[in-house]
């Protein structure tokens, strides 16, 4: 039996050779990762999901698989071998009904990965509230560049690859370990369902309030995986993190802490900006070990570079090959990414929305960008964003911006009205603190203010983890800039 108590359907069910996979919310990130991982590998791979829209609508047009737009029954004709079954999917989905009253053989994603893309290789798995899509990328173009064809799977477009996925048949797999809820059936974070040779905790802190009530829910989430890590594995965790260091004592993995302290086994030292990144001297177990220099802006990233460098050095790379390897790195779309430029304005377009991620890259931008009039353009727009949990903590996380624009939350119906954030009172705050900030109640009218402020030599951070509208390249479009 399941958790809810309903019949287990796994892969065992299906037989050895499936050759007809179906996806329900195939248009998901993480499930057309799967769709085209499964086309390459030679699957007829069909898939349902509702208000299909692009980037990933024409992805999967791209490879050729057709989507069946909303979730009927019809659409499981001619029955598949298998179904995955992608955690937006409710209980009450009529298609997954459907899948559960036929009988037919269903994984999560995280269970189909494991199947079909680790598949008996090694995987490294790297989880924490932040810097894990970076960490993923990072670890994947490495491994590439050192001639190693690994497969990964990361929750973000990586630049040197223009995807999220590759096959790859070398040796090592590198997957995105997401605390979310695994599925209908399976309450728990996906990543439990991992087994890596190599683990890496970059942070803990309170997120996803939609699922987990406190920061003792996500503790033990984290907590939860680190325990069910074998003893021949390695656990690479952020020393400088208290929390962290808590979470990974129940671990019977091999421990080794990396950060700025002193008493990390990996540590970084003498960390500078440079033009166009961060450069930054290794030590390991007391001893100097390497000059490295990051194409990416922030102390924050060099943690993710760290965490990635003695991932690799734990499994016998070298310092010279992953030098040169790191200097290529192109990043993670969205993430600090320019998007256009006109008359000396910058605008840059990143996912950050949890207060610590948006104080982090305003921060990097800052130092990245000297003497330049800094433009925060924010969209509280998550579950945990758009309550009040956070509302002092936002409050200090645009310290940074010389001026900061913020919508109201799309959506805010969708949270009890004694629990909803408010873009007023944040912007209330921050003048409180002596800064320029400005409140609308749309994307329309943020950017007709924005256009009316912005001025050459500005860069403008625009932060969501959505599409806000699609404001970034309607504010590129006005402004008649160039792509960068």
């Amino acid at each position: 039996m399941d958790s809810l108590g309903l019949p287990c359907r796994r892969s065992d069910a299906m037989g050895a050779s499936p050759r007809h996979i179906h996806l329900l919310g195939i248009c998901g990130t993480g499930m057309a990762a799967l769709a085209g991982i499964l086309h390459e590998q030679g699957f007829v791979v069909t898939g349902s999901d509702e208000h299909v829209y692009p980037p990933m609508s024409t992805f999967l047009a791209g490879l050729g698989l057709a989507i069946r737009e909303g979730y009927r029954p019809e659409n499981l004709e001619p029955p598949p071998d298998l179904v995955v079954v992608g955690n937006v999917i409710r209980r009450e989905n009529p298609e997954a009904q459907a899948v559960e009253a036929r009988g037919l053989p269903r994984l999560s994603l995280p269970e189909a990965l494991n199947r079909f893309l680790v598949n008996g290789r090694h995987s490294l798995v790297v989880a924490g509230t932040h810097g894990k899509t970076t960490t993923t990328a990072l670890l994947a173009w490495l491994l590439y560049a050192a001639g190693l064809d690994p497969g990964f799977m990361v929750g973000g477009l990586s630049r040197n690859f223009a995807s999220n996925y590759r096959v790859g048949a070398g040796p090592y797999v590198v997957l995105e370990g997401d605390e979310y809820d695994t599925a209908f059936f399976d309450k728990r974070p996906k990543l439990v369902h991992f087994q890596p040779r190599v683990a890496i905790l970059t942070s803990v802190e309170f997120d996803h309030a939609d699922i987990y009530p406190d920061l003792a829910a996500v503790c033990r989430a984290f907590r939860d995986w680190v325990a069910g890590l074998t003893p021949e594995a390695t656990l690479l965790a952020w020393g400088d993190g208290p929390l962290v260091r808590e979470v990974a004592a129940s671990t019977p993995a091999r421990r080794r802490f990396y950060g700025f302290g002193g008493e990390n086994h990996w540590q970084a030292r003498e960390v500078r900006p440079v033009t166009g990144g961060m450069a930054f001297r290794v030590w390991r177990g007391g001893e100097r070990f390497g000059e490295f220099t990051a194409p990416l802006l922030g102390r924050h990233n060099v943690l993710n570079c760290l965490a990635a460098l003695a991932a690799l050095m734990e499994l016998g790379l070298t310092p010279g090959v992953l030098k040169e390897g790191l200097s290529g790195f192109q990043g993670v779309k969205r993430r600090q990414e320019p998007v256009c430029g006109y008359q000396g304005i910058l605008v840059l377009d990143d996912f950050a929305h949890h207060p610590t991620a948006v104080a982090a890259t305003l921060e990097a931008v800052r130092e990245g960008h000297p003497g330049r009039r800094l433009l925060a353009v924010f969209e509280p727009r998550t579950n945990t964003s758009r309550r009040q949990v956070f509302q002092a903590d936002y409050a200090r996380a645009f310290g940074a911006a010389d001026m900061v624009f913020v919508r109201e939350p799309p959506d805010l119906w969708k949270v009890p009205e004694g629990e909803r954030f408010s873009s007023e009172r944040l912007v209330q705050d921050l003048r409180a603190r002596g800064q320029e900030a400005f409140y609308f109640p749309d994307t329309d009218g943020l950017l007709a203010g924005l256009l009316n402020t912005v001025r050459p030599g500005d860069v403008v951070l625009v932060m969501s983890n959505g599409d806000f509208d699609h404001l970034v390249p309607r504010l590129c479009a006005a402004l008649g800039g160039t792509p960068e």
